[in-house]
């Protein structure tokens, strides 16, 4: 599956193509407090996250959309015809807002097939899957774990094989192959995805943001950046915490300054196991990254500040009087916390983005992306309907219409994106000559954990990277042993 995942520029490729090259996006990401926060819910209703303040939309987004089935007979076709009904349990990540979407998401499906879709939702999704799995009692259905777990699990057949439950044909016809390939461990559909994410993205503020726009190069915006902080005002905003997830902003970061600095040689070397973390092109990455992370004067707050600041308010300060920051620094799922947050905002109007900055002009035009994607662990009535429905375009584009999401389906269409600047996004990826997935998200999860840790140890002690960095390079051995 790792090498597969090298191929994801195609899936990308032609889906913003698709739309027009442009498009939303928004993974898997939610406002949960530490300590990490387990939230059961059954989506009769929309259940706010305890987290984070995250109000619904004011306006009740499109379900149905020209050339497409009405939901839920798409639901009840993949039900067999029939309402079945029964529980489906469903372990996930989201809560507030993105919670509230994906319950709109599954509400069509509830409705048409009686089936009570309860649904779990923890940061910590790779440890509590792990033991639930572990331990003989796996959820129905669950957000995807990890690239290593999910191959583990596979091999083990913990996970249930999706091609004889899915209409391969219809996927193939509905799917760029590298998101099937995406999904496939040894020959089998193990995976499905359903939205995804473009990372990387600077959000601003086009009323108070005077800055270079686009800025052709990091220099540029850097140098904006010291002249801003200089006059007593931090140019940035960074929230870092996300309950037992905490640290992941960071390594965002990081890898965007890998793939735009080293390249996307280094870059899938380091996520595979062969780039240690103290090699010089990843601790340049690490450097360039705490020059902003562990400067007072260029985050809000400082660095105390940014390791107790969740995720999801990250980009509050943006719409200050006065701004508290200028730019943000997070993925295109973020406007659904922006809107949340700060009730009012409005795309285009409120916020905007650029695309990452060349560093390097030999990587010019480099993304990062992420999907969100499923599993299936008990083989039930239940769970086949939904792994059906939801790898339906219909189903797909409800959380699309309701902002932050790419549907990973070609025929999400155009018309579901809420705004032109959701739209944007997609350009993104179009116009882009390297694409590349999440490094951390491919990483075995004990790499991945250390990562995350090891990011916040670091803002809050730069002054320890070095052994911060062999640090991971110990993990790393181990990590890897069994890949």
């Amino acid at each position: 599956m790792r090498n597969k995942l090298l191929s994801v520029f195609s899936a990308f490729a032609a889906l913003a193509l698709l739309i027009g090259a442009c498009s939303p996006a928004a993974p898997v990401t939610v406002v949960v407090t530490a300590p990490p926060v387990v939230q059961t819910a059954v989506v009769t209703s929309v259940v706010q996250a305890t987290a984070a303040p995250a109000a619904a939309p004011t306006a009740t987004p499109a379900t149905s959309f020209s050339g497409l089935k009405d939901p839920k007979d798409v639901a009840l076709a993949a039900a067999g015809g029939q309402k079945i009904g029964g529980l489906l349990d469903f372990l996930g990540v989201w809560s507030g807002a993105e919670l509230a979407s994906f319950q709109a998401v599954v509400a069509p499906f509830q409705d048409a097939t009686g089936i009570n879709v309860e649904v779990e939702s923890t940061r910590d999704l790779n440890a509590v899957l792990t033991t639930r799995v572990n331990g003989g009692n796996p959820p129905d259905v669950a957000a995807a774990p990890s690239s290593s777990l999910a191959a583990s699990w596979a091999s083990e057949g913990k996970i249930i094989d999706l091609t004889p439950i899915v209409d391969m044909n219809q996927m193939k016809a509905d799917y760029a192959q590298s998101w099937l390939d995406l999904g496939t461990t040894n020959g089998k559909l193990v995976q499905v995805f359903a939205w995804s994410a473009v990372k990387g993205l600077i959000w601003y503020d086009p009323k108070v943001y005077k800055g270079p726009n686009p800025p052709k190069t990091w220099d540029e915006l850097t140098a904006w950046a010291k002249t801003t902080a200089a006059s007593g005002t931090t140019p940035w905003c960074i929230g870092l915490e996300s309950g037992a997830a905490s640290g992941w902003p960071a390594t965002d970061w990081i890898e965007d300054f890998v793939l735009r600095q080293a390249g996307p040689d280094v870059y899938n070397k380091w996520w595979q196991g062969q780039q240690t973390f103290s090699s010089p092109e990843i601790k340049t990455a690490w450097q360039s990254f705490g020059a902003i992370a562990t400067d007072p004067k260029m985050v809000n707050g400082g660095p105390s500040s940014e390791l107790t600041l969740n995720f999801g308010n990250g980009g509050d300060q943006l719409f200050k009087t006065p701004p508290g920051c200028f730019l943000h620094h997070q993925a295109s799922f973020i406007t659904s916390f922006f809107e949340s947050n700060t009730p009012g905002v409005k795309a285009g109007v409120d916020y905007n983005f650029f695309g990452f900055p060349d560093v390097n002009p030999q990587y010019s035009n480099a993304v990062e992306a992420v999907g969100d994607s499923f599993a299936m662990y008990k083989d039930t009535p239940q769970a086949r309907a939904f792994i059906k429905y939801i790898t339906s375009p219909e189903a797909q584009s409800i959380w699309v219409a309701r902002g932050g999401k790419l549907g990973a389906n070609k025929r999400v269409p155009q018309s579901a994106y809420p705004d032109d600047l959701s739209k944007t996004a997609g350009a993104i990826i179009a116009n882009a000559k390297i694409v590349v997935f999440d490094a951390s998200d491919q990483m075995p999860d004990a790499m991945n954990t250390a990562f995350w840790k090891a990011t916040l140890d670091y803002v809050q002690n730069p002054g320890n990277l070095d052994s911060i960095l062999s640090n991971l390079d110990s993990v790393q051995k181990d990590a890897y042993k069994s890949q």
